[in-house]
């Protein structure tokens, strides 16, 4: 079975053993009421909090998900040891998933898309999924081949005991359920709310071909993780925050530590991205003109398509449920023209039904166009996009007509 078959069938299958270590950190901060909370421990926490959030940030995201920049070997493995520090799994664990992603960013085949499933299963739901622990090491080759992070995707929680200890042996049990147990849960919400409130509320200021958004109020609690639009625009950039006034932390320490020598080849984001002058990618121009299609009561086309075949004189030569694709195409603008032309040119037989013929227009390439205009940012692919639109479309009118729509997209 296909990774994207298995995915679509994790959804709903809910395994809770798995989830238990994930249950019992958010169970283990209620500990504080036996424990109490110390000045220590309160600080441990906060710096805990924003240690292991650019640990998230920059390590498990834009270093080993996107590599946006490089830093050496030592460092690379310093990274590693601070991001599992979260009980986050995995680097080459983190990367699969995320690199799948963005493959399949808010389809049916997303691990955490609050799209198609809910804010509750973006959020948290899928860390009960069968397929939660599932890790496709072929997409993370660059990360398998170094032995240190393969010894830490086995022992994936060593790091995170070794900071537990770490918290106790500074302030007791405060400094080990206040420190480490607090400052886990609230980088784990921190994190989670890019999977699913980054793609639901907040501005869409690019064309990614999915529902990722840019929210200011996620970039300051996250380190610059919340302009996720713009991530979704150029995932390889080491910046998130295009503009000057959008607040990135993390990018800002990047650049500091490459002032030290500690991390170089910082990738920044092409130009015409930024100003949105750059042609869109094939993948996201088709999600979009999906979304777009998906926007034109095809239905009530293809009902009024099937009323005039039984009621127009003159139309069932058309023979519309034996038509292959082209020929439909051809048919389909031929009656369209038809239905536009003077009626003193029709046959005169059909005249009548003809004037009674009230079908929704398919839109035209430039009411599509304009259609995408209104319902996207500014891009020089509206073009590219209304054009598959509109064939997606007549792909979808002649799959209802002939039976098949099982095989097209609408």
């Amino acid at each position: 079975m296909s990774e994207q078959n298995q995915q679509a069938d994790d959804h709903g299958d809910i395994v809770y053993p798995s989830a238990i270590p994930f249950v019992l950190a958010h169970l283990a901060c209620f500990g504080a009421l036996w424990s109490g909370v110390s000045a220590t421990s309160l600080w441990l926490a906060f710096g805990l909090y924003w240690l292991r959030m650019f640990a998230v940030t920059g390590g498990y995201h834009r270093y080993f998900s996107h590599r946006t920049y490089k830093t050496s070997r030592a460092g690379q493995f310093v990274l590693a040891l601070f991001a599992q520090s979260t009980a986050q799994k995995s680097v080459i664990w983190w990367a699969s998933k995320h690199r799948h992603h963005h493959r399949f960013s808010d389809t049916e085949h997303d691990v955490h898309s609050p799209v198609l499933t809910s804010f509750f299963y973006s959020h948290v739901g899928w860390i009960f999924s069968n397929g939660h622990d599932r890790c496709d090491t072929s997409t993370v080759t660059d990360l398998t081949r170094f032995p240190e992070l393969a010894f830490l995707h086995r022992f994936e929680l060593l790091p995170a005991f070794a900071l537990a200890l770490i918290c106790f042996a500074i302030d007791g049990w405060s400094g080990l359920f206040v420190g480490f147990f607090w400052s886990t849960v609230a980088v784990y919400h921190g994190t989670f709310c890019i999977n699913s409130l980054a793609h639901v509320h907040g501005d869409k200021d690019y064309v990614t071909g999915d529902e990722s958004r840019n929210n200011w109020w996620l970039a300051i609690i996250t380190m610059g993780e919340g302009w996720h639009n713009n991530h979704h625009a150029y995932q390889y950039s080491v910046r998130q925050g295009f503009r000057w006034w959008q607040w990135d932390p993390t990018y800002y320490l990047i650049l500091g530590l490459s002032k030290l020598r500690l991390t170089w080849d910082l990738k920044a984001p092409p130009q015409a991205v930024v100003e949105r002058s750059q042609a869109l990618p094939p993948r996201v121009i088709e999600r979009s003109a999906e979304r777009l299609a998906a926007s034109v009561p095809v239905e009530r086309i293809v009902q009024s398509v099937r009323d005039a075949y039984a009621n127009v004189p003159g139309l069932p030569e058309l023979h519309l449920p034996t038509l292959t694709l082209p020929e439909f195409r051809e048919a389909l603008a031929a009656l369209q023209a038809r239905a536009s032309e003077q009626l003193h040119a029709m046959q005169a037989q059909a005249q009548d039904a003809i004037a009674q013929w009230h079908m929704p227009t398919l839109p035209s390439r430039e009411e599509l166009t304009e259609k995408a205009a209104a319902m996207f940012v500014k891009t020089p692919s509206l073009d590219a996009i209304a054009a598959r639109a509109h064939d997606l479309l007549i792909e979808t009118i002649h799959a209802r007509l002939t039976g098949t729509a099982n095989t097209a997209k609408a």
